[in-house]
């Protein structure tokens, strides 16, 4: 039920995070998408990518860059965790023990929580068949999406963060636009139950895995 924070040089602990009455199932910072994508802007994302020609260092280089702007254009790291006891918190990992929001609407168990890549928003996925969108900087909830039958069991962001991905075990996968908050697009085409859903970071293509042993790549 709790939370351990670690300090990455030398593996010593920081601080414990408690709040959760049950498992804690999921962890999401609003860092993830530039640690994911290191060096590479996927703004300049090519169809047919270029060659790499910069050496290790120079990429550890441009990815500590792209880290430090994005994290002087939001101030600091944010954490969002998802628990079996259907609340999500949010924390300043680096600085406090105490959580900043306590997000509650749920019905179900959290499966997923993903930031937006520009950080503004919170995507959580849940067993009540809903996916709920949260103000990235403060927790408040925005909208809910409904149109899965059976629960939801994972989310991915598009580059822009303009439209959302789910998968469920409906053996669906939905498009949600952002500006509307309501369904874009109805992806039907598994078998069965749909565990895991990502979006490339190009923006070109969702992939998708299944209970019906197939991936799936969806183009855009």
């Amino acid at each position: 039920r709790t939370i351990k924070v670690w300090r990455a040089q030398d593996g010593a602990l920081c601080r414990t995070l408690q709040g959760h009455g049950h498992w804690v199932n999921v962890l999401a910072l609003n860092t993830d998408y530039v640690m994911r994508t290191g060096a590479f802007d996927p703004k300049d994302a090519k169809i047919v990518p270029d060659e790499i020609k910069e050496t290790g260092a120079k990429l550890k280089e441009l990815a500590a860059k792209r880290y430090k702007s994005v994290i002087d254009a939001v101030g600091e790291e944010l954490l969002v965790s998802g628990s079996d006891d259907f609340t999500m918190f949010m924390w300043k990992p680096e600085k406090e023990k105490k959580c900043i929001a306590r997000m509650t609407g749920h019905q179900q168990l959290v499966n997923d929580v993903k930031f937006s890549p520009d950080m503004r928003l919170v995507a959580s996925a849940s067993f009540d068949k809903s996916i709920r969108i949260w103000c990235g900087k403060t927790g408040k909830f925005m909208a809910v999406l409904r149109g899965h039958v059976q629960a939801v069991y994972q989310l991915a962001w598009a580059a822009d963060s303009r439209l959302l991905v789910s998968g469920s075990a409906d053996s669906t996968l939905k498009l949600w636009s952002m500006d509307t908050k309501k369904l874009h697009t109805d992806l039907p085409g598994h078998g069965d139950e749909v565990y895991t859903v990502d979006w490339s970071p190009d923006g070109q293509r969702v992939v998708s895995g299944a209970k019906d042993k197939l991936l799936r790549i969806w183009r855009k």
